[in-house]
């Protein structure tokens, strides 16, 4: 059976005991389309709300009296969140893979500089589902990768950034964050 919690601050609720029937139905498939989902008479906009589903036995009332319910999914279950959107994912179409994401990243960058925050965004266009602790690492990645890899090279006001410099950059938050005028940008030598 699956489970599901759909958070979007300050409201949270919860569904149980969902076949993959009524869970591809009712929760994956609108999540996939973007469109909102109407459980327990609210509804949940995907660009905003929080998806968590488990896998684990079947819950009786007595499982789920005086809000146990939710404390008997996690500590039985198997959170399986990434696991169904990715499935869900495979059946709307091919997800791009990390090579396709770094071959766009590449492209762009040799035609002139990116923001790295930009790079971020564009992560979450290809990738609307996953966290953002996953689309800074794919980054973070990729940029590493391309810095030893292919002509392009990090820069901050328009100037070029020493290599020794590269990974004290990459491992910092403010390069992750700032839009100001230290962003650093990736783009050609």
């Amino acid at each position: 059976m699956f489970h599901v919690e759909l958070r979007q601050f300050p409201h949270q609720t919860r569904a149980f005991n969902l076949t993959r029937e009524e869970l591809d139905d009712r929760i994956l498939e609108p999540w996939m389309a973007r469109e909102p989902i109407e459980l327990n008479e609210y509804r949940w906009l995907p660009d905003r709300a929080t998806l968590t589903v488990y896998e684990g036995p079947e819950l009786s009332l007595a499982d789920m009296g005086l809000g146990r319910g939710w404390q008997n999914v996690t500590r039985q279950g198997r959170d399986v969140t990434q696991e169904v959107l990715i499935e869900a994912r495979d059946d709307s179409g091919p997800m791009p893979t990390a090579d396709d994401f770094k071959a766009e990243v590449a492209a762009r960058s040799a035609a002139g500089a990116i923001p790295i925050t930009g790079l971020v965004e564009l992560a979450g266009e290809w990738y609307p589902h996953s966290r953002v602790s996953e689309r800074i690492a794919l980054c973070e990645g990729v940029v590493w990768e391309l810095l030893h890899s292919v002509p392009v090279t990090l820069s901050r006001r328009g100037e070029s950034v020493p290599a020794y410099e590269w990974q004290e950059l990459l491992l910092s938050w403010p390069t992750w964050t700032d839009n100001g005028p230290d962003a650093i940008s990736v783009g050609p030598l």
